[in-house]
């Protein structure tokens, strides 16, 4: 096969962010492309793949074989960071996964927010869960950017210590994306997904149920006023 491996447009873009001579730590590794890519690149000083089950990790050994950098990337077994030191590493990948299992890993991993660390977030849903954390909890987030890859669109965050406070809006569309050029697109696809929970909960009895339209209604309106600012900010024909 030789040693050429294209990363997917999510993990290309993460993998840019990547510091030269970072010390990685890429949590939930699966099959381990991101840390192989980057070894075989000359990006990292040092690489861990972790993964809480023992199959994605044996896939992750034999990615590193067949590419022929096995030896230079450590293997670990662990639910999150638990089996990864805060010395070991000043990058930390978490992807592909929901922003609420992002978020866990990171609550049960305090010094993730003790300012030595950069942390490369890519949540496959609820990424407002996330962001809400992020916000709640000592970090910040340093940019973000949008990712189409196989006709979905992702977010990738760069996130460390710090303060940050977002509106409903920036929770649920980003909290830098005004000049993303798929900006637009993500914050109608958002506007479209809270339109479908405001009606079901005009069909509920509950008091829950119209709390959660009321929610859904209050974030729509600022979704709208974002979209507006991002056309704005774009020019003429967005």
């Amino acid at each position: 096969m030789g040693k050429h491996l294209e990363l997917t447009p999510r993990l290309r873009q993460i993998a840019a962010w990547v510091p030269q001579n970072a010390h990685l730590a890429d949590v939930g590794t699966d099959h381990a492309y991101l840390p192989v890519w980057l070894t075989l690149q000359g990006r990292v000083a040092s690489a861990i793949a972790s993964d809480l089950r023992r199959g994605p990790l044996d896939r992750a050994r034999q990615t590193g074989r067949r590419y022929g950098v096995e030896e230079r990337i450590t293997y670990r077994l662990g639910n999150g960071l638990a089996a990864v030191q805060p010395e070991e590493c000043d990058t930390i990948v978490i992807a592909g996964m929901g922003g609420e299992n992002i978020a866990q890993i990171l609550a049960r991993a305090p010094w993730t927010a003790d300012g030595g660390h950069t942390l490369l977030l890519q949540p496959q849903s609820r990424a407002e869960a996330l962001r809400a954390f992020l916000a709640e909890n000592g970090y910040a987030i340093r940019r973000e950017a949008l990712v189409r890859d196989r006709g979905f669109l992702y977010p990738v965050m760069e996130a460390g210590a710090g303060e940050m406070t977002l509106t409903l809006g920036q929770q649920w569309a980003g909290a830098d994306l005004l000049y993303d050029p798929l900006g637009d697109r993500y914050i109608i696809e958002k506007i479209i997904q809270l339109q479908a929970a405001a009606a079901g909960s005009n069909r509920a009895a509950a008091q829950s149920a119209r709390e959660r339209g009321d929610y859904a209604r209050a974030v729509i309106t600022e979704l709208l006023q974002m979209r507006e600012e991002w056309r704005h900010a774009n020019g003429p024909g967005n």
